[in-house]
């Protein structure tokens, strides 16, 4: 089966076929999607059980069975809040301080799925036998470390082994086996919460089940070609690319790899081309909003809190773990939509579409909920409704895109620090969101509802303004369609003697002409000479 296109010639293609070898090390790899899909599905559902409030939360407990107070204040509590937004604060933490991008470029993507695994298996095992409160933030600072390595370290994995025709799709496995956790642990919930009072410590327990499958990864499967090279190890690279390609045709592919990798070892400081230049300000912007918009959706307050949710609006325990799985079950196979019409319709359609039903959704339950009060028994299920509307837009648009579109439009020089930013901004928001949420919930009311229909307008009002379509452009190719757009291009078109992606477009543009300009393209950019470029920085 023939390969994708390689970089600036949609018709030159690279020998790639299909091995199961590759598959098999994608889905491994993919499961580190599990690590944070299984936390995002049991951590709702066991903050509800009553062995576990016993324990650690008699308070909310208490208020809970005596009906005191406020409904939608029953959940107000600021430890319970900790518990599930420290996790991402430490893996913002760990973001910031650089270690997962450092640790990735020194020792490889699958010594770092390896050290994600050990991390989330720590973690597991400090949640499951916790006996105080320290030993659960504790735990879930453990997870937080091994939650920021997989999401760094999977994809790159993912999209460094997959050939290029299959490259978008394999890409997405870590979302979707992300979604699929989440729905196993909300059904895992429904069985270990009639296991009282210790279910909730199998629940947090079995996370070190994906955490070891990860953890194998990293031990048996091979790195990718990309980090070996990276790393000084050109001929187990070779042996690499034959083995996942099945072939030993490669030699296209593997002079773009060494091209890739001579170029890369001239990035010494990511961090500041990206911050600081001008003329990745489009990238800068597009990357942090892509994963902030995320968060802002509200969607972790469903993910999270929709068991607390259907309680306060006089659901039965039982009932309000039901109706989360109900939402896991719709947001698993709603990623599935991205797969088929992301590369049809493009981003920009999923995501103005999604914007749309999403605020739809969540203006008709703000509503509902301002107008029943006090709220009938029937309420619970048709707020799931309308959640259930929501939860699908947000599964086949922001869900899976709002990680692929932040790498898609990263030059070669800024991937690395791209990617970073949008996980840092994924984590970062996520705490804010996991920290607020409930004291949100109880100040606010309804009016919560309303905030995150603001904020879906505001996002979506972004995207049809400063987000270029990225559909069916080569990779490669991909931050140029920030040259044409009418507000970034001031800042893309800026030249720049360190935009290495510029210099190899242009380099295998001059070969295809016969190398005519070859001297001067290999020292400026867009056709400048070293003479020339040196005069501009004098003049800057």
């Amino acid at each position: 089966m023939a390969g994708g296109a390689v970089a600036g010639d949609s018709e030159k293609a690279y020998t790639a076929n299909f091995t199961w070898y590759m598959f098999f090390s994608c889905t491994v790899a993919a499961s580190g999607g599990a690590l944070f899909g299984w936390d995002n599905g049991v951590t709702g559902g066991v903050v509800s059980m009553k062995g576990f409030l016993e324990k650690f939360f008699p308070d909310i407990l208490t208020r809970e069975t005596t009906q005191v107070g406020d409904l939608y204040c029953t959940y107000d509590d600021q430890r319970i809040q900790w518990f599930t937004s420290s996790l991402f604060l430490a893996g913002a933490a760990t973001e910031i301080s650089g270690t997962t991008a450092r640790l990735n470029r020194k020792y490889g993507r699958k010594f770092v799925m390896f050290a994600s695994g050990v991390m989330f298996e720590i973690g597991a095992i400090l949640l499951a036998a916790a006996e105080n409160y320290v030993m659960l933030i504790l735990g879930r600072i453990f997870l937080g470390i091994a939650i920021s390595f997989a999401s760094v370290s999977v994809p790159m994995y993912n999209s460094e082994m997959a050939p290029p025709q299959l490259r978008g799709r394999l890409s997405q496995l870590f979302q979707v086996i992300l979604t699929f956790a989440i729905f196993a642990a909300q059904v895992i919930n429904i069985g270990t919460e009639k296991l009282y009072p210790w279910g909730w410590r199998l629940s947090l327990g079995l996370a070190a089940v994906p955490a070891t499958t990860l953890l194998l990864g990293g031990i048996f499967l091979d790195d990718t070609p990309n980090s070996l090279l990276e790393r000084g190890h050109p001929e187990k690279a070779r042996r690499v690319l034959e083995k996942i390609r099945g072939t030993t045709e490669v030699d296209e592919e593997w002079a773009d790899l060494l091209e890739k990798a001579e170029l890369a070892k001239l990035v010494t400081n990511p961090w500041t081309l990206l911050l600081f230049h001008k003329k990745y300000r489009p990238q800068l912007v597009c990357a942090a909003c892509s994963t902030l918009f995320q968060q802002w959706t509200g969607i972790n307050t469903i993910i999270f809190y929709a068991p607390q949710l259907f309680l306060s609006l006089g659901g039965s325990r039982t009932d309000s773990l039901i109706a989360t799985v109900v939402v896991g079950l719709c947001n698993h196979f709603s990623t599935y939509v991205s797969f088929w019409s992301a590369d049809k319709f493009g981003r920009r359609f999923l995501f103005l579409q999604a914007g749309v039903q999403m605020l739809i959704a969540l203006l008709v339950i703000a509503i509902s909920l301002a107008l029943m009060n006090p709220a009938p028994t029937w309420l619970g299920w048709y707020i799931m409704a309308f959640i259930l509307l929501f939860d699908s837009a947000y599964a086949w648009s922001w869900g899976p895109l709002g990680w692929v579109y932040p790498f898609e439009i990263q030059p070669l020089e800024t991937r690395p620090a791209g990617g970073a930013v949008a996980s840092l901004m994924n984590l970062l928001f996520s705490f804010v969101i996991g920290q607020t949420y409930l004291s949100m919930l109880c100040t606010m009311k309804w009016g919560v509802f309303l905030l995150f229909a603001f904020c879906v307008l505001a996002m979506t009002v972004s995207v049809a303004l400063f987000f270029p379509e990225t559909k069916g452009v080569p990779i490669e190719d991909c931050p140029f369609v920030f040259k044409k757009h009418w507000y970034w291009k001031k800042f893309a078109n800026i030249k720049d003697p360190q935009s290495l992606q510029e210099r190899l477009v242009e380099q295998k543009k001059a070969a295809e002409k016969g190398g005519t300009a070859e001297t001067g393209m290999s020292n400026g950019l867009d056709g400048e000479t070293t003479s020339e470029v040196e005069m501009r920085r004098a003049e800057q």
